[in-house]
């Protein structure tokens, strides 16, 4: 019985980490670049938090005319990191500008 208990507790503790995703404590923007609109917070990886593993990911994005994300190209940080900071920033909307831009955003994941 005693088996089954702890297999039923671990089930619990495995599906609770599940539901209280983390973010990525603080993200930055060069100066002199467009305003950003609207943003996507990144989810702060369940494996990266799993190690405690920190650090920051710096992304050149480049943005249409429109405001939207036409690419992104990693500069720095952990592939753990990269993905969710990639997946949040295609979520961006920028001002409308008169042509393309590059913006460089950076993302610091600190652990909580």
């Amino acid at each position: 019985m005693k088996p089954l208990m702890f297999g039923a507790l671990m089930l619990c503790f495995l599906l609770g980490l599940q539901f209280h995703p983390s973010f990525a404590q603080s993200e930055s923007q060069n100066e002199g670049t467009r305003r950003v609109a609207s943003k996507v917070i990144p989810a702060y990886p369940q494996l990266a938090r799993s190690i405690r593993l920190e650090g920051t990911v710096k992304l050149e994005v480049v943005v249409q005319a429109n405001g939207t994300v036409k690419s992104i190209e990693a500069k720095g940080g952990s592939p753990l990191l990269v993905q969710s900071a990639q997946n949040a920033v295609r979520g961006w909307k920028w001002e409308k500008a008169d042509r393309e831009t590059t913006e460089l955003v950076q993302f610091h994941f600190t652990p909580n």
